[in-house]
């Protein structure tokens, strides 16, 4: 078994200082000019998408869209073999991933959605791409080192380790020049920039052939699952965006608090209570602050009636979309297919562009 030492990278080690005060550009230039820029973004299909995903990348995603912006969302379905032997219950995971961006507001007329195995040029682009890359530079990827330390596999597979490049070729195949990222993905952008920097040398001809895309860095929201651990698909202690409103009331009366009766935002001292109280307010578009005021001294049983009031409301008009699309399994499997095929033809001129530029296009 391969292993690596896992330690948390610092943000200074993954330069978050400078890809804030990059993103804060960004931001001003998407609002003048949204048409010069193309977003790639995506999930791995393994279970329906939940309001940590929500608050953290979602809403960004259908913003960037309504600003202008044009939006590429990848269903990475065989990214989803990175840390897995089998992708289990694959097809039901891969509607859930498209019921869930229409549901949220993602326009397919607009934006374009499709999965990894749909599209074999974009695929193709990752043999000239890892040899661009030394094992090296691989080997020392914090993110890499942290994946692997938390596989659930008995041993690293070779997905695993080349991730970094597959996800440059996710990138790179439609030109995408910005990508939104947290803090820990920073590393993995950083090889996309290397990859299109050294093809750009070695093959470029004195032309660019890929843009060197920016990360678009957020403050996403932390929100802790209902047993105060990190919020995920697999430990069953997230509200998914596809739940109903008595699902919801029984996942947070569930959630982890503590034994002080006065509601305090704390989010050192008090996570549990605090983590409720942030949900509340991103919900009700206030403060954490000022939604524990409303409760002072009730209590964490008022607190969980307040979170559950404003979850289910703030989800209620998303629930209803998803329900509308989940009726018609045809046009979700139509809307598939047209994404496929716009990601196809434009990954199939990509690819031209490579084989050109490296002087195999025979």
């Amino acid at each position: 078994m391969t292993t690596f030492a896992s330690a948390a990278p610092s943000t200074d080690a993954l330069g978050t200082t400078a890809a804030r005060a990059r993103s804060a550009v960004l931001e001003e230039q998407i609002l003048e000019e949204p048409g010069r820029f193309r977003v790639l973004t995506g999930d791995r299909p393994t279970g329906r998408l939940h309001l940590g995903h929500y608050f953290g990348t979602l809403h960004n995603r259908v913003r960037l869209q309504d600003l202008g912006v044009e939006l590429f969302v990848i269903i990475a379905d065989y990214q989803v073999l990175t840390d897995r032997d089998v992708a289990d219950r694959l097809t039901e995971h891969v509607d859930d991933l498209v019921l869930d961006h229409l549901a949220i507001g993602v326009d397919p007329e607009r934006s374009t959605i499709f999965t990894h195995s749909a599209v074999p040029a974009l695929n193709q682009l990752l043999l000239p791409f890892l040899s661009l890359v030394s094992v090296a530079e691989l080997s020392r990827n914090p993110t890499v080192k942290d994946e692997i330390a938390h596989s659930r596999q008995s041993a690293v597979s070779g997905l695993m380790f080349t991730y970094p490049v597959h996800q440059a070729a996710d990138i790179l195949f439609c030109k995408a020049n910005l990508v939104p990222v947290g803090q820990d993905q920073l590393p993995h952008l950083e090889i996309t920039r290397t990859v299109a920097r050294r093809f750009n040398d070695r093959y470029g001809d004195g032309a660019a052939v890929f843009p060197e895309p920016d990360a678009l860095l957020s403050e996403a929201p932390l929100l802790l699952g209902t047993d105060g651990t990190k919020m995920s698909k697999s430990r069953g202690n997230a509200v998914s965006l596809a739940a109903d409103a008595d699902e919801t009331a029984r996942l947070i009366k569930g959630a982890r608090t503590d034994s002080e009766r006065h509601i305090a935002y704390d989010p050192v001292g008090r996570p549990g209570v605090s983590s409720l109280l942030l949900l509340a307010a991103l919900c009700q578009g206030r403060t954490p602050e000022e939604v524990a005021a409303d409760i002072g001294s009730a209590g964490a049983a008022a607190l969980k009636r307040t979170v559950t009031e404003s979850v289910n409301e703030y989800l209620a008009p998303i629930r209803a979309r998803r329900a509308a699309y989940a009726g018609d399994r045809a046009y979700l499997r139509g809307i598939l297919r047209e994404g496929n095929e716009r990601a196809r033809a434009l990954a199939e001129e990509t690819l031209a562009e490579v084989r050109t530029a490296m002087r195999n296009h025979y």
